[in-house]
């Protein structure tokens, strides 16, 4: 299929995705602003108290490098390379797999300590903007599973090129918001 005739096929999908990340833009800059107008709280536990430098950048290593591994995937992609679509697929997953299983266990470390949901805005309003965050990147490694099934499936081309498109600047919007984490939730209390 050629290029014009896949921009005039997918165009609305794509327009209809980018309204979509442009909405979760706006919800993101919401809860970014509730973090920093309740943080600090005027009681309870403060942040330099709560986080830990380790399993920040542990966590962020293992995320912002599943968006070079999705690189590999999309020149898969561009190349008609199924095998780099695959390591690409399957190494993005496992990054990202392991960046959530960081994350539950940080939240659960957490809770373990005292530092729970109700203690104070400042933790209220982190648990909800890094718990979104983080069931954005479970929503994306199901979409993973999806995207691996139809590989497999062998669907014809130019579809399966829109629906890895469209999953690449979904997990790709996913990293930058976990960029913003640290520059705004983490780094003010570190440095």
């Amino acid at each position: 299929m050629s290029q014009s005739a896949s921009q005039t096929l997918f165009g609305d999908k794509r327009l209809g995705f980018f309204i979509y990340l442009g909405v979760e833009a706006v919800m993101f800059a919401t809860l970014f602003a509730t973090y920093i107008i309740f943080t600090p709280a005027s009681q309870g536990a403060a942040p330099s108290e709560v986080f830990e430098l380790r399993s920040v950048v542990l966590a962020s290593v293992f995320l912002l490098s599943s968006s070079g591994t999705l690189l590999i995937a999309e020149k898969g992609l561009e190349n008609g390379d199924r095998m780099k679509i695959w390591m690409g697929l399957i190494t993005t997953f496992l990054l990202g797999a392991v960046f959530l299983g960081l994350e539950i266990h940080e939240f659960y470390k957490y809770v373990h300590e005292g530092y729970v949901i109700s203690m104070n805005n400042f933790l209220a309003s982190f648990y909800v903007l890094v718990g979104l965050h983080a069931s954005h990147v479970a929503f994306g490694l199901g979409w993973m599973i999806l995207l691996m099934l139809q590989l497999k499936r062998d669907l014809p081309k130019a579809l399966f090129e829109e629906k890895q498109k469209i999953f690449s600047y979904y997990w790709h919007f996913v990293d930058f918001i976990w960029v913003m984490i640290i520059i705004f939730v983490y780094a003010p209390y570190f440095f």
